[in-house]
C-alpha cells in the first residue's frame, strides 16, 4: 500500500462494515468481526463468503500468506472452481513469516485467472473480488480497480464493493475517484461507517477539511447510535485520531479540546451536524 501524502492515516476497505487502508485505504474488518468470521467457518469450513471476507481482513492485517490461503481455501470450497486447484499444493501454515513469496502469489493469481477463465461470458463476481484482492497484496491497484469495476457491473448496488474500489482508487492516489465510489458507497448503506471514515480521509487529501470533519463527526455520531459498542470501539479510535488531524488541518485549535475530551455533542453543533 502505498502512502497518501496528506494523511498518516489508512483507508479501509472492508466488508460489512475491508481490501483497503488509506496512508493505505483498506477493506479493513475490526477484529471482532475477523473473530466472528473464524466462528462461522468453524461451524461451516464451507462457508464461502466468510472465506472471502477473511482473505479480505488479513490482507488489511498485512498477513499476506493467510490471505493467499483464505483464498485458496474459497476456490477449493467451491463446487465451481475445486478442479483448478492442485490437491497437493501446500499451504503457507508451516512459514514463519507472515509475508508472502513472489512464487507464491503468482501461483494464486493463477488460479484465480484459471477460474475467470472457464465462463468468461458469465462474469463471476466473487471472482474478480479474488483477484482484486491479489493484485491489492502485490501493490497492482490500476488492475485490482478493474477486477472491482468489472464485480461491480454484476452487482451495482453492492455498497461493500464500492467501498472496496474506493479504497484501491485512493491507494493509488485517486482520490477524487475514491470520493465518488466512497458516495456511492453510502448511497446503498447510508449508515456505513467505514465508507464514510474513507471519504473523510480522501477530503483531507484533496485539502477539503471542513468536509473531512463534517463526514468524521457523522461516523462517530452514527457509531454512537449503534447498539453494539465493543465491535466499533476499535474503528471509533481510528476516527476520532483522523479528526483530531482534520481540525488541526483545517485551523480550528481552539476546538483540538473538545476532540481530546470526545465531547461530540460540541463538535457537532459547531459543524452544524444532524
Amino acid at each position: 500500500n502505498t502512502p497518501h501524502t496528506h494523511t498518516p492515516h489508512t483507508q479501509t476497505y472492508h466488508t460489512p462494515h475491508t481490501p483497503y487502508t488509506h496512508h493505505t485505504h483498506t477493506t479493513h474488518i475490526p477484529h471482532t468481526q475477523t473473530h466472528h468470521t473464524h466462528r462461522c467457518l468453524e461451524l461451516d469450513p464451507s462457508n464461502l463468503p466468510a472465506l472471502l471476507g477473511l482473505a479480505v481482513s488479513y490482507t488489511n492485517e498485512s498477513q499476506q500468506n493467510k490471505a493467499l490461503d483464505s483464498l485458496v481455501a474459497w476456490l477449493r470450497e467451491n463446487p465451481r472452481y475445486r478442479g483448478v486447484v492442485d490437491p497437493s499444493m501446500p499451504s503457507s501454515k508451516s512459514q514463519v513469516t507472515s509475508f508472502m513469496t513472489k512464487e507464491h502469489h503468482a501461483a494464486v493469481t493463477d488460479l484465480y485467472i484459471k477460474a475467470a477463465q472457464m465462463s468468461p461470458q458469465d462474469l463471476d463476481p466473487d471472482v474478480q473480488v479474488g483477484l482484486g484482492v491479489l493484485f491489492n497484496l502485490s501493490g497492482e491497484y490500476s488492475k485490482a480497480v478493474d477486477c472491482f469495476s468489472a464485480a461491480l457491473k454484476a452487482r451495482p448496488e453492492d455498497a461493500m464493493l464500492w467501498n472496496k474500489l474506493g479504497a484501491t482508487l485512493a491507494n493509488s492516489s485517486r482520490s477524487e475517484e475514491a470520493i465518488h465510489a466512497y458516495r456511492q458507497a453510502l448511497h446503498y448503506l447510508p449508515g456505513f461507517t467505514r465508507s464514510r471514515y474513507n471519504l473523510g480521509i480522501s477530503c483531507i487529501n484533496l485539502k477539503a477539511y471542513r468536509e473531512a470533519i463534517e463526514h468524521l463527526l457523522t461516523a462517530l455520531n452514527v457509531q454512537r447510535r449503534a447498539t453494539t459498542a465493543a465491535s466499533t470501539s476499535q474503528m471509533s479510535e481510528a476516527v476520532w485520531s483522523t479528526l483530531r488531524l482534520a481540525v488541526s488541518l483545517y485551523g480550528r485549535p481552539e476546538l483540538i479540546e473538545h476532540v481530546s475530551s470526545r465531547n461530540l455533542d460540541v463538535l457537532i453543533r459547531e459543524f452544524g451536524i444532524d
